[in-house]
């Protein structure tokens, strides 16, 4: 795969919103585990009050923002772990956060990995996917996604029937201008959606 001109190149929102129906899975014993991308959001760096690189932060924990686009970013909040993948050239720290999937491969390994959580509940938001693989740790931060055993499968894009923006979550302390700015995107429908009111399900998922 061509991680690099992928996450490089165009603006960092644009990236964001093409990863939307792509197959995202982690490889594990011959294995894969994963699904399709349905949400997912955008940080655009050193100048966006939301992202970790604002201001110009720079330290061990967040070092793979400032990396080539392609790299994994990995980090924690309390006992949980985020996948972030970093956007534009080395120097530039923005960022997509990896925020829902539609599991589709290996759902009884993931079962057992979410101590029986299932539906909706298994993969709708950032730290139930991680968990959902298996990944308890910040082991593959920093290394090329290429070169790990998590695929993005740039080949293949399921087409959603709308694909919405609006705020990324839990955005409260930012200023207000990045606090709503449209930088989430999701597919309209699709109960894998973190927060999706269960009225506001479509029958097909959202998809074409």
């Amino acid at each position: 795969m061509d991680y690099r001109n992928f996450f490089t190149g165009r603006p960092t929102s644009e990236i964001c919103r093409d990863l939307i129906g792509r197959p995202f899975y982690y490889q594990a014993g011959g294995k894969k585990i994963g699904g399709y991308i349905v949400e997912a959001e955008a940080y655009l760096g050193i100048y966006d009050r939301a992202a970790h690189s604002y201001g110009g932060r720079r330290s061990q924990a967040n070092e793979g923002l400032w990396r080539a686009g392609g790299t994994i970013y990995i980090y924690s909040q309390r006992q949980y772990v985020f996948f972030d993948i970093a956007c534009q050239e080395e120097g530039n720290p923005q960022g997509v956060l990896i925020r829902a999937i539609e599991p589709v491969w290996g759902l009884d390994q993931m079962l057992k990995n979410r101590g029986g959580k299932d539906g909706v509940l298994l993969t709708n938001g950032p730290a139930k996917l991680m968990q959902a693989m298996g990944i308890k740790s910040r082991n593959w931060d920093l290394a090329p996604l290429a070169d790990s055993p998590f695929v993005i499968d740039l080949t293949e894009k399921k087409p959603a029937k709308e694909i919405i923006a609006s705020p990324r979550i839990g955005i409260v302390q930012a200023d207000p201008a990045w606090a709503q700015a449209p930088l989430r995107y999701y597919v309209a429908g699709n109960p894998y959606v973190s927060g999706m009111k269960k009225r506001d399900w479509s029958d097909d998922h959202g998809w074409m």
